[in-house]
């Protein structure tokens, strides 16, 4: 098995400045385990590296997509998969950073397979959303998988649209596949959690927002705009971004979008406390607790006792 250093937390507790440490400490490369990093030209909004750091540290699954594409926990594991064993290869430990839990979790647990979907499912799920809405298809997931419901945002169409298609055309809820899922991995993780008190993250996550606007937010947005992408296309249906249509469309004040970005944002990271409070750690701590030397230590320690 492949060694791996993942590096976990909830949004704005520090992950992306431990993970440069440790990389740098050890020699090694950051694949991103973010969900909006992977999107070319949106760089303030998803708190990417800036360019000093990517010059310090290859890093990985970053930029390589458009925003009008779909990417999902599959081609991730899929691809970190790919790079970790070439990593490997050079005797360097993969660290996989990022708070997008589903992610993480693919690449330990490996995923469930289910066959294609027929177009003619995807479509009649589709044609429910386009016709009512989100409020109405997540309502719809509630009643036929309440567990989904509970775990899936419901201001997250691409993910409860997958969960009425696979309950549509397996005639089973998507989390009993979960549950049923292979649990096989071709890696040994030694995971740290960046552990943050809420009220001090909540305070983070305002006052990084309000450097994001000060950084050239909106104009970044108001490009995405100029450049022909629309609301709709799943980059820009992203927490922080979405939040500011409103605004650019003359409906609501600058200041009421800001306000609700930083309450979806919090919301979102309440959904990754509840996520990680199931999670099991070899080392769990506040980002001003941990010394990169005793963990590299302990990293060493893991490796020869796998």
């Amino acid at each position: 098995m492949i060694p791996i250093i993942t590096i976990e937390g909830p949004t704005a507790s520090g992950k992306s400045n431990l993970a440069l440490a440790l990389a740098l400490e050890m020699d090694t490369e950051i694949i991103s385990a973010d969900s909006r990093q992977v999107y070319r030209l949106m760089d303030i909004g998803t708190s990417k590296p800036t360019p000093d750091e990517l010059a310090q540290v290859k890093h990985h699954l970053i930029d390589i997509l458009d925003i009008t594409q779909v990417y999902t926990a599959g081609e991730f594991r899929k691809q970190a998969t790919e790079i970790s064993h070439y990593l490997w290869e050079k005797r360097k430990i993969p660290i996989i950073v990022g708070g997008t839990g589903l992610y993480v979790r693919s690449l330990l647990h490996g995923l469930f397979q289910i066959p294609d979907i027929p177009e003619t499912i995807k479509s009649e799920i589709r044609s429910l959303y386009d016709t009512h809405g989100m409020e109405y298809i997540h309502h719809y997931l509630q009643q036929v998988d309440p567990e989904a419901a509970g775990k899936i945002s419901s201001n997250d169409p691409q993910r409860t649209l997958r969960a009425l298609e696979v309950w549509k055309f397996t005639g089973i809820p998507i989390t009993e596949h979960w549950k049923n899922q292979l649990k096989i991995s071709d890696f040994k993780p030694f995971r740290i959690y960046i552990k943050t008190e809420r009220p001090e993250l909540y305070d983070r996550i305002e006052k990084r927002l309000d450097t994001m606007m000060a950084k050239g937010f909106l104009q970044e947005i108001e490009y995405l705009l100029d450049t022909g992408y629309k609301w709709t296309d799943p980059g820009m249906n992203s927490v922080g971004y979405k939040e500011f249509k409103p605004y650019f469309e003359q409906h609501d004040s600058l200041d009421n979008c800001l306000d609700k970005a930083k309450q979806h944002t919090r919301n979102y990271a309440k959904r990754q406390f509840t996520w990680y409070n199931k999670c099991e750690f070899d080392l769990a701590s506040s980002l001003e607790n941990i010394n990169i030397y005793a963990v590299k230590k302990s990293i060493g320690h893991f490796i020869s006792n796998m």
